[in-house]
């Protein structure tokens, strides 16, 4: 369930690998792939263990067969939406008897969506627009049914969007794809239940802390000890209950509000490190590059074209 084209990013210590998506310059960040297991993936492999850095939205558009993930086996019927959030491992997922099965991925950054390009990652859960991957929870993702009169609509707004992508030199592509994603996502939220579940306590804390000292070069080991916890404790209850670790929060906090910066603002990226956690102009373009496989300049022009 991820986009052919990611790149892998870096390696868990439990082994799973987690990839980030593709990066193109100038081009919105998202990735649409229609899938048709009959012809696409006649043979599927039996254990692809995953998580990614973005986020991803799977719409089966014609059920078959079931996927297993952490050991639950669900069916794909006709009309499921899956949400899968970033850093959300997909455990030992494998596909039985999918034959008939026809489905759509939809990959992307927040970026791709103007009211959630500078939202703060910690913020997601309460996002009205990411209401059905605010309900994910370890080791799978989130799922939902459109109602049958709903599923043409989806599937011609699927198929728009990738017209859109395909072709992003067109005038307006780039405005008009956006639409689509958010029209998309709009319509995920309004599946999901009008009550949502109650916040964790110990997360809020962790993100409350991490949002109150992100800007200074405090560590994992710092927020821990802020909140009385050892930092090895703190990183495990995180991941298990989120699906990343301690510092990637961090981390992810850091880099939207760089990015939000690089787009908003013309400051020398020396000011930028400063002002986000970390340590020189240097120490950014690392990290960045390694994040989103451009460097933070590059990354600042494409957004201005």
């Amino acid at each position: 369930m991820r986009p052919a084209e990611a790149r892998l990013r870096t390696v868990r210590p439990d082994g799973t690998p987690v990839y980030r998506h593709p990066t193109r310059p100038g081009a919105l960040p998202v990735q649409v792939t229609r899938i048709d297991f009959e012809v696409d993936h006649p043979h599927p492999p039996r254990d692809h263990r995953h998580a990614h850095d973005f986020l991803v939205l799977v719409y089966i558009e014609r059920g078959g067969g079931t996927i297993a993930l952490g050991g639950r086996h669900t069916p794909l019927h006709d009309g499921d939406v899956h949400a899968i959030p970033p850093g959300q491992a997909i455990d030992s997922a494998t596909l039985t008897d999918p034959h008939h099965c026809r489905a759509w991925s939809v990959a992307f950054m927040p970026d791709a969506v103007p009211s959630l390009a500078s939202v703060s990652p910690l913020a997601w859960a309460h996002h009205p627009i990411l209401a059905l991957f605010a309900l994910a929870t370890p080791p799978a993702g989130a799922g939902a049914n459109v109602p049958d009169a709903e599923r043409p609509r989806w599937s011609g707004w699927l198929t728009e969007l990738e017209e859109e992508l395909s072709e992003p030199g067109r005038l307006g592509a780039r405005d008009a794809a956006s639409a689509a994603l958010t029209r998309i996502l709009v319509a995920a939220a309004r599946l999901a239940p009008s009550a949502p579940a109650p916040p964790d306590p110990l997360v809020t804390r962790v993100f409350d802390e991490i949002e109150a000292t992100f800007r200074e070069p405090v560590s994992a080991s710092d927020v821990a000890r802020a909140l009385g916890y050892t930092p090895g404790h703190l990183t495990t209850v995180v991941r298990e209950r989120t699906g990343r670790t301690l510092l990637e929060w961090i981390t992810e906090r850091r880099m939207t509000e760089v990015r939000r910066m690089l787009r908003d603002t013309d400051l020398p990226l020396g000011v930028v490190a400063a002002r986000t956690g970390l340590r020189d102009a240097t120490y950014l373009v690392r990290r960045f590059k390694d994040r989103y496989g451009t460097t933070p300049d590059r990354w600042r022009r494409s957004e201005r074209v």
